[in-house]
């Protein structure tokens, strides 16, 4: 858990195990060296993992919230921090700090349908939400998950999307943008899987996370369903520093990421959202 005295001062985490999912993504789970009281979190938030003599980079939580032992964080190896946690491997020691941040609008969702639109890794801060929605299926009317990825060989949590296809109570739905021989599934843009999908769009809380220009088109196709857009969520992704809105890196028109978002309800950012010059 993050030191509330002083936030800026991570915990020691060892990497327990690590799971590659792609050619360039992998999983790890963290436990902390020293016992703790457990660590606790909501969905959607991040922490910033931190790499002794290289740096820290925000990272969102992937893990069950019911599992207080032990954390996961989906990382795509991109940069110099996040290449160094793979280099580090099994038995590697690295900082934590947090959870920071908002999170998805789970109580909000009761009584209502959910439809999960992620884009990418951006499945990857959604899946504490479907942890949770599944713990608690009975509060909650239609689930939908709606999930594109580039190729079928960048589609994240193969084996978990198969077993929750297994389920009668969540509808899944993966497509790809360019297939290769063997795929027999969708292939085109997230978006396109929108219509088909089955919700009451008065009715409905959206929860979106991907790259920019794909939570866009989302947004105006869930609109164009008639989906409330004061009902819409999205995960913003900034050039997060500090996490608790002191050092300005991921300043957002007169919101701070770290601790306005990650999470935000769109109507109160549609704005300035995907303005250049923000």
């Amino acid at each position: 858990m993050v030191d509330t005295a002083n936030p800026f001062i991570p915990t020691q985490y060892r990497i327990q195990k690590v799971l590659g999912e792609t050619y360039d993504t992998f999983t790890v789970e963290l436990v902390p060296l020293q016992d703790n009281d457990g660590f606790s979190f909501l969905p959607g938030q991040f922490n910033m993992l931190y790499v002794f003599g290289v740096g820290e980079a925000p990272i969102s939580l992937c893990s069950d919230p019911a599992i207080e032992t032990s954390i996961k964080h989906t990382i795509r190896a991109v940069g110099t921090v996040t290449s160094a946690i793979q280099r580090l491997g099994r038995g590697g020691v690295v900082g934590v700090r947090g959870p920071f941040g908002t999170h998805w609008p789970l109580d909000d969702a009761k009584g209502n349908d959910v439809v999960i639109v992620a884009g990418g890794i951006g499945l990857a801060p959604l899946r504490p939400a479907l942890y949770q929605i599944f713990a608690h299926r009975e509060k909650y009317g239609r689930i939908a998950l709606l999930f594109g990825a580039r190729t079928p060989h960048d589609i994240l949590y193969k084996h978990e999307l198969e077993r929750w296809r297994g389920r009668f109570d969540v509808e899944i739905k993966v497509t790809v943008d360019s297939a290769i021989n063997g795929w027999r599934g969708n292939v085109g843009v997230v978006t396109t899987l929108i219509p088909g999908a089955q919700f009451d769009p008065l009715n409905t809380i959206a929860m979106i996370c991907g790259p920019e220009v794909m939570m866009r088109f989302t947004i105006k196709e869930l609109q164009n369903r008639g989906v409330k857009t004061e009902n819409i969520y999205i995960s913003m992704e900034r050039n997060m520093k500090c996490g608790v809105g002191f050092c300005g890196h991921c300043q957002f028109g007169p919101t701070f990421v770290c601790k306005d978002g990650p999470i935000f309800r769109f109507d109160r950012i549609n704005t300035i959202f995907g303005k250049r010059e923000i």
